[in-house]
This record gives structure tokens, sequence and C-alpha cells, in this order.
């Protein structure tokens, strides 16, 4: 992606379809964005006049919350839509939606939808950029960006390190996307999950290393990212007990002891203490990015909308 002039790509749905190059240039301008964001005067009028609808039809804290203050940020007029309350409730169909999306003429709208595919069907019927903020177990771009921004400013670099992706595989968005990207980077990726948790064939697939021992995925690792159990997309019992689970994969410093010494440790959250992670290594102040990656999602969110917007800013 080049530094100025209109992006090659109208919408962010995924990773897959980016350039390595596109990726670069994304965390490049995420970046600079960190360092306004610890400035008393945070604000931009990069998108003065220009209007983004967060859509989302599943609950979210975090990820709605940091594109409501990335648009805001760079001075868009941001509308947050209650689908709670919202026409599609009603029995309003996806293509109804974008129609009228289509005759509020947004510039931007960020979408997280509970199935997958749902996000670039949107896409395909409205006259707006269109962000995926988590789509199903498909993807969820901005996640992956903003850890391996979080990756970058705390290592120096992603080429050559060992991260390994723990938890709930099968169900997850944001592993689908960290794989992608991560590999793409040059990093060395392993799957560390109970079989019930990990789809056959995903060595092959994305080129990654697979363990269902966690002491011995974990061996000699640069990151270790925990992922929670997506009980809400899971149809019947994919573990024995919780309990048993955090015994066997759940992150202790008993089990961190096989990473390297200043491993880092990763969580997109929410957490479950005790269920994937131990409170007191989510906590440790040395170890833990926990909410390093919370501060990178705000600088990558404004990152992407000021990529997706500049044709619009170029025009006359």
């Amino acid at each position: 992606m080049a530094a100025s002039g209109a992006p090659p790509f109208r919408h962010l749905l995924g990773i897959a379809p980016l350039e390595t190059g596109e990726i670069e240039a994304l965390l490049d301008t995420a970046d600079g964005f960190v360092e306004l964001n610890r400035r008393s005067d945070k604000k931009l009028a990069l998108l003065r006049g220009l209007t983004q609808i967060n859509l989302f039809f599943e609950s979210s804290t975090r990820t709605r919350t940091s594109f409501e203050l990335a648009g805001k940020r760079l001075g868009a007029d941001v509308v947050n839509m209650s689908v709670g309350v919202s026409a599609i409730k009603k029995g309003e169909t996806l293509i109804d939606t974008a129609m009228t999306l289509n005759a509020m003429h947004p510039d931007v709208l960020v979408v997280r939808h509970h199935d997958s595919g749902a996000v670039a069907l949107l896409a395909r019927h409205v006259r707006c950029a269109v962000i995926n903020a988590g789509d199903g177990s498909h993807e969820h771009p901005t996640q992956a960006l903003l850890d391996a921004l979080t990756i970058r400013r705390r290592m120096g670099r992603i080429r050559d390190l060992t991260i390994a992706i723990c938890g709930d595989i099968a169900h997850s968005r944001v592993a689908r996307s960290n794989i992608l990207l991560l590999t793409r980077l040059g990093a060395q990726v392993r799957l560390v999950a109970p079989p019930t948790l990990l789809p056959a064939g995903m060595d092959r697939q994305y080129g990654v290393a697979v363990f269902h021992d966690m002491r011995a995925g974990l061996e000699g690792a640069d990151i270790v990212m925990m992922l929670r159990l997506q009980t809400e997309r899971m149809q019947g019992s994919f573990v024995p007990s919780l309990r048993e689970y955090f015994h066997l994969y759940g992150l202790t410093w008993e089990k961190l002891e096989t990473a390297r010494s200043d491993a880092l440790i990763m969580h997109p959250g929410p957490m479950n203490r005790g269920v994937e992670i131990d409170g007191v290594v989510a906590d440790d102040i040395n170890r833990s990015a926990i909410l390093d990656q919370v501060e990178m999602g705000v600088a990558v969110r404004m990152a992407c909308l000021d990529h997706l917007t500049r044709h619009l800013r170029a025009a006359p």
C-alpha cells in the first residue's frame, strides 16, 4: 500500500487479500497514531465531514469502543447502531439493511456479525468502505493487525519469532487472522490445543506446527498468545470440564517455564481467569502485553480508517 493516494482495496474484510507491503504500511501508519494517542490533544481532522457507522450484530466492548474512539479522534461523525432494537430484529434481511444504509450515505461501515461471510455479503451491496470487526469463526483482521503491532513494538520484529497460539483454535476468528498475518510476516507459528479444538489439517493448510501437549508447544516460544473458549459457538461438549481444561491447557508459570525466559504473554480478551490463563500470569507487568494490545487497537483502527478513506479525501 502506498504511503499516499488511493488504497488498492475498497474494504478490509480479512487478512488473506492483503499483500505484505499493505500490512506493513498499515502497521507503520498505526505506529504514528500510537504517539498521537499518548498526547493530551488527541484530535485530528483527517476524517472531518465523513460518517462512520458501527453496526454490531454481536455485543462487544473493546472492539466497538476502540472503533468509536478511532473515528472520533480522526474527526469523523461516528454513529453506533443498536441492532438489538433495530428493524433487523424484526425480520429485516442483510440486503434490506444494505439498502437502508445506502440511503444514509455513510463513508465507512464497521460491521461485526455472528455469521461467517455476512460482512462480505453486506460489503457487496453497500456503496461505502466496509471493515470487518469479526464475522463468526471466520476472521477478525484488525485484531491480528493490533497483535502484530504489539509484537513489533515490544520485540522489535516479527520475522523468525516463534509464536504459540493456544486454546480454542476451532472457533476462533482471531486465530485464523493471526495465522495468516504472522506467517505472512515471517513468524514461525505453532498451534497448541486439544484435538477437539483444533481442526485436522491446519498444519498442511497454513504451514504451522501443531501440538496437543502444551509444555511441548511452548518450548522455546518467544510469544504465547492465549485464546478463550468460545462457548457461545460450541454445539456440544469439547472439553471434559473447565477445571480439567485449565489443568491441561491453562497458562500457568509452571507451563511457561518451557518458553523463553522473556516470552511475551498475549490475550485478545475478554479473559476467563482460571480457565485459559492464571490471573497472576495475566497481570505480570513485565511479561504481559495484554493492556498493550488494548492500546494498539485504537491506533490500528485509526490506521485502517485513514487508509480506506484516502481516496475520498483526495477527491476535489
